[in-house]
């Protein structure tokens, strides 16, 4: 018998100008194996190029976000492979940051360690109140060290070292007041409300989006003179810009603007 061809590791669809990325892996509780970010990094890249699609919304199958990395693939391994595997990840978490897009993270259930970092590398979060977050690695003898780097940039120190060093998960409230999560609402509503912040973002220019992400993470972590430098510069670049060249001409003229990129 002819056998079918599994399914994608990684669902896409389009909602008009929203592109729904969805991890597809329930059974391995969408674990973050080399195939997975493997195909997620081609989505990402698929999705830079397509310029029908303005907004990325990542979610998921099943009761888990994701559980991190798939431990099987480190154990044993040498030092080359679990190099590559770190590798590998990084650049996936950096695609994220480096997509001139807005990014947001639907998650009804567990972000753990490396799904975490994930969660975490999109620039927004809706969760459902049933999410919970979690950086286990110290369980297992292998601290979290590169969950925190983005979870210490969406999180106070202290509380991000609680969780690097109890391995305590955390509900979606505690998320949000922490900074971490943007929205938290019930799980009937969780897609909708992911869509009705994409749309409510998109009705903004693209060009001013993307050059707005790229200034943003370019600046978060510099002293402030540089951060201004930077700053200064994206300012005047955007500025001259034919979308705020209209957005500014509708708003003297007291009309609403018509973005066309």
């Amino acid at each position: 018998a002819l056998q079918s061809a599994p399914d994608p590791m990684v669902l896409a669809e389009s909602h008009g100008a929203i592109t729904i990325l969805t991890l597809n892996r329930p059974a391995r509780r969408n674990a973050l194996s080399g195939a997975m970010i493997d195909a997620l990094r081609a989505e990402i890249a698929r999705v830079a190029e397509d310029t029908q699609a303005r907004a990325v919304i990542l979610a998921h199958k099943g009761p888990v976000f994701s559980s991190g990395h798939d431990i099987k693939e480190l154990v044993g391994a040498g030092e080359a492979a679990v190099q590559a595997t770190f590798k590998r990840s990084s650049e996936l978490m950096e695609a994220l940051r480096q997509l001139p897009k807005p990014v947001i993270a639907q998650i009804s259930g567990l972000a753990s360690a490396a799904g975490l970092q994930l969660a975490a590398s999109c620039d927004l979060i809706v969760a459902a109140d049933t999410a919970t977050f979690q950086t286990p690695g110290v369980m297992i003898g292998l601290f979290c060290s590169t969950p925190m780097v983005p979870l210490s940039r969406a999180m106070p120190a202290k509380k991000v070292m609680e969780m690097l060093m109890t391995g305590h998960p955390i509900d979606a409230e505690t998320a949000e007041r922490h900074g971490m999560v943007n929205r938290v609402v019930a799980p009937e509503r969780l897609a909708d409300e992911s869509l009705a912040l994409a749309r409510d973002i998109l009705q903004y220019s693209s060009h001013t989006l993307a050059v707005g992400k790229t200034a943003f993470y370019r600046q978060l972590h510099l002293p402030e003179h540089e951060a201004y430098q930077i700053a200064c510069e994206t300012m005047v670049r955007n500025a001259l810009a034919e979308s705020a060249q209209e957005g500014m001409s509708a708003f003297v003229s007291k009309r609403k603007p018509h973005f066309t990129t």
